[in-house]
Order: C-alpha cells, then structure tokens, then sequence
C-alpha cells in the first residue's frame, strides 16, 4: 500500500467515524429532548444535527478529494464543499434563531415549563462528551498524518460542540438540585448565539471561495518568498490565488533568462512548483514562464 492509498484509507476511517459518532449522538439527544423537554439539550440536539450534515458533507469531500479531475471538471470537484457549507450555514442560522426565540419565550412565561428527567439528560448528555472527546483524538491524529484539511476542519468544529453540551449537563443539574428551570434557557440562548455567530463565519468562508477570493494573504506571502529566493528566477508578477472548497488555486508567472535551453527553463518551473506543492500541498499550482525584461 503506497503513500497516497494510505493518507486516503486514515482519512475515511476519520470520515466514517464522525458520521457514526454524529448519527448516535443525534439519537441519545432526540431521547433526551423527548425526556426532559430541556431548550439546552434541544440547542445540543441542532448542534448534533448540524454536526451530522457537516460530517455527511466531510466524508464526501473526502471521496471527491480522491478523485482526479476530468474531463468536464477540469480543476477538480472541490467548489461543491463551498456549496455544501453555505447550505448548512442557512440551515444552522434557522435553526439557532428558532431555538434562540424559544428561549426567550421560556424566559419571559410567567410559568415556564419544568424541566423532567434530568438523570436520563445528563447520563446521554456525558456519554455526548466522551464520544465526542474520543472522535477529536483519532481525528487529530489522522490530520497529524495526513495533513487533510477536512479532517481538521472537522475535528476543530467537534471540540466546538463541547462547550454546549456541558452547559446543558449544568443545566440540568441545577433544574434537578434547585428547581431553577430558567438556566436551561439561559444556556440554550448562549449556545443558539453560537449556533448564529458559526453559521456566519461558516457561510462567509463559503461566499469568499465561491466568488473566487484570493487566499489567506500568509499562504500568498510565502509562496512569494519561495519564488523570489527559487535559483534561476529574475523576477515573478501576476502571482494570482483562488479558492475552491479545500484547495487553493495558484498562477504566477517568473522571469526567466532567454538565452538558456528550453530544457533548464523547464527544470527551474517545475522545481519551483514542486517547492510550493511540498510546502503548500493544499494547493494546485500553474507556473507560467516568460523572458525577463519581456513580460
């Protein structure tokens, strides 16, 4: 098994992972509104959700990301992660406006409905925690590995969902030991303002690729520090970037001496671009070369 076979294999496991993890969170938590009837268990529940959509959406990225491009998609599959996620950014901003607006509602009743069950909530809210802990682990070491932005990607959205989740247990607990119902809606109004706040982060980054926004301006810097100081190259202009899902599109023309072989201007493009695909191997890169003092 080579490389490459290998980087991919880790990568689904990681990607098969989230689902199954996501796919039994979703039911212990649907359990656990239907016992308690708690507004911060049904926050965790849409983050759970959401969670599942953007694991689905992962996974297939991954698949896509194995595949070369073709014929009628020249640069790849990849703008369909940018597509997916703005889709689930709209989908995560409904969901935290509805469960913010419930919230509000419990807290302004003047008898806001009691809290049951709260054992049961909090036994499925703790194992939610340690699956989730366990998850970020393996995945953490299989972006180590592979370097898959995917994966990282996922994995830093999963210790996101923490927080919620251990909100929801305090809740609970202190409905159970206090008979105070309306931290439950406190809590689930902080965690639909994350919900809000990570849906519009999410659906911006999404926009930016789909409108062909330049890349982060560090990657653009380094790979102009690569250029400038690459042996045999005078110069570099029009050094252009794009992005689609999770890779990066680059273009820059160098500058050349015009009395060399076709040949060694060939070896100096071609290890400039190896340089930058080692460095940044997120990104596909076309080296244009032109005849300093030309261009």
């Amino acid at each position: 098994m080579n490389e490459r076979t290998g980087s991919v294999g880790l990568n689904l496991s990681a990607g098969i992972a989230s689902v199954a993890v996501a796919l039994v969170l979703v039911g212990l938590k649907l359990w656990a509104l239907g016992t308690t009837a708690s507004l911060s268990v049904a926050a965790s529940l849409a983050d759970s959700a959401l969670d599942l959509m953007m694991s689905v959406g992962g996974l297939m990225a991954i698949v896509y990301a194995a595949r070369p491009a073709d014929e009628d998609h020249a640069f790849g599959h990849t703008s369909v992660e940018d597509l997916a996620a703005l889709a689930q950014s709209v989908f995560i901003l409904i969901s935290g406006g509805v469960i913010g607006w419930s919230a509000v509602r419990r807290l302004l009743s003047d008898a806001p409905a009691p809290l049951m069950g709260q054992e049961g909530g909090i036994v499925v809210m703790a194992i939610s925690i340690v699956l989730t802990l366990a998850l970020v682990l393996w995945q953490r070491r299989v972006a180590r590995k592979t370097g898959s932005k995917v994966v990282a990607a996922d994995s830093l959205h999963y210790m996101s969902d923490l927080m919620p989740s251990i909100g929801a247990i305090g809740a609970l607990w202190i409905s159970q030991q206090f008979g105070v119902g309306q931290v439950d809606s406190v809590v689930a109004l902080a965690a639909a303002a994350m919900l809000v706040i990570g849906s519009l982060r999410i659906g911006k980054g999404a926009w930016d690729a789909l409108m062909d926004r330049r890349a982060d301006p560090a990657l653009i810097d380094g790979i102009a520090a690569i250029a400038g100081g690459w042996p045999g190259v005078k110069g570099f202009h029009d050094l252009k970037t794009r992005m689609a899902g999770s890779r990066v599109f680059v273009n820059i023309h160098i500058e050349l001496d015009g009395d060399q072989s076709l040949r060694d201007a060939h070896a100096i493009g071609a290890g400039l671009r190896r340089q930058i695909l080692a460095t940044y191997p997120q990104c596909d890169v076309i080296v244009h070369k032109d005849v300093a003092g030309e261009s």
